[in-house]
């Protein structure tokens, strides 16, 4: 019978390999150690009080802990909120006050550092707990209580239509918009995956993406460990380690954004060459030029797939051997429905341009406590507007042509300019800041800005660099900064991103020598 939760999923009386953690020495689990130790740090956050739909923050960077605490959060019925550990404080308060969390999870030695996470949780009252492995199971050892002070809770069984994971995803209106998902929704896009890869115990993966990614934590963690395979987990990617740990632990797949493809291809490639299945890559476009220089270099078929966070991640992918890989294309739907769909909800004749829309068991039933951005986001058919302009070819695969929102992907990385301009406009010399995308050879995109300084004002770009330093994570640092006098507009007086960029972008020019 298909596994309805996390819970079930995953609970597992098995001797065989889950989670390598490498290292001198490697930690390695099976499935029947990961289900005890979840199991345990479940009845820990009971018996602190977490209870069902209860936030759970997690900052924590990928480890075993992390691993643990969102299985365990999920299986108490409580929300599962993983965030960037490199977050600046008043990002964690924003999320962390959004979802009125009851507890934030932190790493060992980050309450007597007063970290960042551990000062945003404060302010809004939320538990804080830091959380270790001490060799025989996860630790929760929680510094100050909170609002979850004198409280504790019955340990729960999870439901298929629990919300297990929320996550924010960065809008066009500035403001990061949550996004829920369910046991259900999550389940469905494991299985999609499994399915599309043919996932299987014999499979190992090396995790490279953060698990505060939803590419990451689903199509990285959640389903290579559904399909009995292993997964290896550093704690961050290093083009240096990274074949070194791959062959030791004899990997035979992974999946990642094309910046860590072109960084890998820059490093010099792994001798002997390990047998790849297969290479995915997800979160932003990957060029024709790189999907040719990946299969060569590494003798491995490169899937490209498409995935929203809405969607719990992926929606499409290029098939295995022997179907066919289209470079360039994101492939053919993945146990989901997609179609190109007009303003009004129509589907559009093949080959013409248009919305991409999705509808599946795998998608959110809407955004949390946003009733404006969920109207706007769904046709009354039920089905999911991407934000993403495209068409299908004539075997019905999926080509983007363009992005209708205006988000910044900067290496998978979704970054608002809207909320990039509100913080940039807080700077007291600032008078005027628009943000907006520049193509970027490693990263697809990168981070500009344009400023207009206050009259009387003096700033310069390593002054107004360091002063967002203190307010916005790093891979929202702008690559590069456009003083201007007078901001570009239409001839309504609206500012468009793109006009602004073309006119930074042309005053950078050289000027032709007569």
């Amino acid at each position: 019978m298909a596994s309805t939760t996390l819970e079930n999923a995953f609970s597992k009386h098995s001797s065989s390999t889950a989670i390598i953690i490498p290292g001198k020495p490697a930690l390695t689990v099976s499935y029947q150690k990961l289900a005890t130790d979840v199991k345990a740090f479940q009845q820990q956050l009971a018996k602190v009080g977490v209870s069902p739909q209860a936030a759970v923050s997690i900052a924590l960077p990928n480890t075993y802990e992390f691993i643990v605490s969102f299985l365990a959060a999920s299986w108490q019925r409580a929300i599962a909120a993983p965030l960037n550990p490199a977050y600046k404080q008043s990002e964690f308060e924003f999320y962390i006050d959004d979802l009125s969390s009851a507890i934030a999870l932190v790493p060992k030695g980050a309450f007597a550092q007063d970290a960042a996470a551990v000062r945003a949780a404060r302010k809004y009252h939320a538990a804080i707990a830091e959380c270790y492995y001490n060799g025989n199971q996860v630790v929760l050892d929680v510094k100050e209580a909170g609002r979850l002070a004198g409280k504790s809770a019955p340990v729960e069984s999870a439901q298929p239509d629990d919300i297990a994971l929320v996550l924010h995803t960065s809008g066009t209106t500035g403001r990061p918009k949550a996004v829920p998902l369910t046991h259900r929704n999550l389940l469905r896009t494991m299985r999609n995956i499994q399915e599309t890869y043919q996932l299987t115990p014999k499979d190992r993966t090396m995790l490279v993406m953060p698990l505060f990614h939803v590419h990451g934590l689903l199509a990285g963690l959640l389903a290579p460990l559904a399909s009995g395979g292993s997964v290896i987990v550093p704690i961050k990617f290093s083009a240096s380690e990274f074949w070194r740990d791959f062959l030791q632990h004899q990997a035979n797949w992974y999946t990642a954004v094309p910046t860590i493809h072109q960084i890998l291809l820059k490093n010099p490639p792994p001798n002997p060459k390990p047998q790849i299945r297969f290479i995915r890559s997800c979160s932003s476009p990957l060029s024709p030029k790189t999907f040719h220089e990946l299969e060569k270099t590494f003798g491995a078929p490169v899937l490209e797939a498409y995935a929203m966070t809405e969607a719990a991640h992926q929606m499409t992918s290029n098939p295995l051997p022997p179907g066919k890989r289209i470079p360039g294309s994101v492939g053919v739907g993945q146990g989901v429905e997609i179609k190109i769909l007009d303003e009004a909800g129509n589907e559009v004749p093949q080959g013409k341009e248009a919305e991409i829309c999705i509808r599946g068991e795998n998608v959110t039933k809407g955004y949390l406590n946003n009733p404006a951005a969920n109207a706007s986001s769904f046709h009354k058919n039920g089905f999911f507007r991407t934000g993403d302009q495209g068409k299908k070819d004539p075997d019905g695969y999926v080509i983007i042509t363009s992005r209708i929102k205006e988000l910044i992907n900067k290496g998978g990385e979704k970054i608002s300019p809207i909320e990039l301009d509100n913080v940039i406009a807080q700077n007291p010399a600032v008078s005027e800041a628009v943000s907006f995308a520049l193509e970027d050879e490693i990263y697809g995109q990168d981070v500009g800005v344009a400023v207009v300084v206050k009259a009387g004002q003096k700033l310069n770009v390593e002054e107004l660099k360091a002063w967002l330093a203190e307010r916005v994570a790093k891979f929202k640092l702008p690559k590069k900064v456009f003083f201007t006098d007078v901001m570009p507009k239409t001839a309504t007086g609206k500012i468009q991103r793109r006009l602004v960029a073309e006119a930074m972008l042309k005053k950078e020019q050289p000027k032709a020598k007569l």
